[in-house]
């Protein structure tokens, strides 16, 4: 005699996926920001996340990137698995971002405004 069927344990099984990741097996998705001469490059390393669940929200100059499960494309219910906000500096371009997903890795390029007009220390000469 069978207690639960075979179509039930396939129609649960996303819902326990769901609820897993909310009760802890959130995903730890490796951060890490390069600055380089042209501007900053923000990398969000998450080898299994597929790059639709990925998200890049400008508000002002705060930044939010941020991934989420769904257990289909249009289902209402969704898991966080990552969120990271930061406030962004002055002399980055704002309007300007752009974003690209390769090989596991979601890439946030943001460049200076003004290369020449980034921050740098100015030597003293001596007085004669």
């Amino acid at each position: 005699m069978k207690f639960i069927s075979r179509e039930f344990i396939r129609s649960i099984a996303p819902q326990l996926d769901l609820l897993n990741t909310i009760g802890g097996g959130v995903a730890q998705p490796k951060l890490h920001v390069n600055e380089r001469p042209q501007g900053v490059v923000l990398h969000v390393a998450m080898p299994s996340v597929a790059a639709e669940s990925f998200h890049v929200v400008l508000k002002d100059s705060r930044l939010t990137v941020y991934g989420e499960y769904r257990h289909e494309p249009e289902a209402q219910l969704a898991a966080p698995l990552f969120v990271q906000t930061m406030d962004l500096p002055r002399n980055l371009d704002l309007t300007s971002i752009n974003a690209s997903h390769e090989n596991g890795e979601l890439r946030v390029a943001i460049p200076f405004k003004d290369p020449a007009s980034r921050e740098r220390e100015i030597d003293i000469q001596p007085g004669s």
